[in-house]
């Protein structure tokens, strides 16, 4: 669980980020539950976006891939959203945060 100082944090590191998860028409599958478990390995902090024809909320969406991936969900504005999951290797670990 994040506390708000974390949170807030990490929503300013997800500012600049480019969307790199796209959600269609057939909402949460197994590979897209595959692409971000890679993403979040990598790099830690995703931001997504939910396309208008999936008929899904981005909220939802956020809902569903946190609890599929273990992931901490950051924020949600419009059609997009942020996740957050510390990498399980040391060495590939960017984000460093506070107490």
């Amino acid at each position: 669980m994040l506390t708000s100082k974390q949170r807030a944090y990490l929503r300013k590191l997800s500012n600049p980020l480019a969307v790199t998860l796209h959600i269609g028409k057939d909402g949460v599958t197994d590979g897209v539950i595959s692409q971000l478990e890679v993403l979040l390995e990598n790099h830690e902090l995703v931001k997504g976006k939910v396309l208008e024809n999936a008929m899904l909320t981005p909220k939802t969406v956020s809902e569903a891939l946190c609890e599929a991936t273990g992931a901490d969900g950051v924020q949600c504005i419009g059609t997009k959203f942020v996740l957050y999951r510390q990498s399980s290797d040391p060495d590939k670990r960017k984000i460093v945060l506070e107490k």
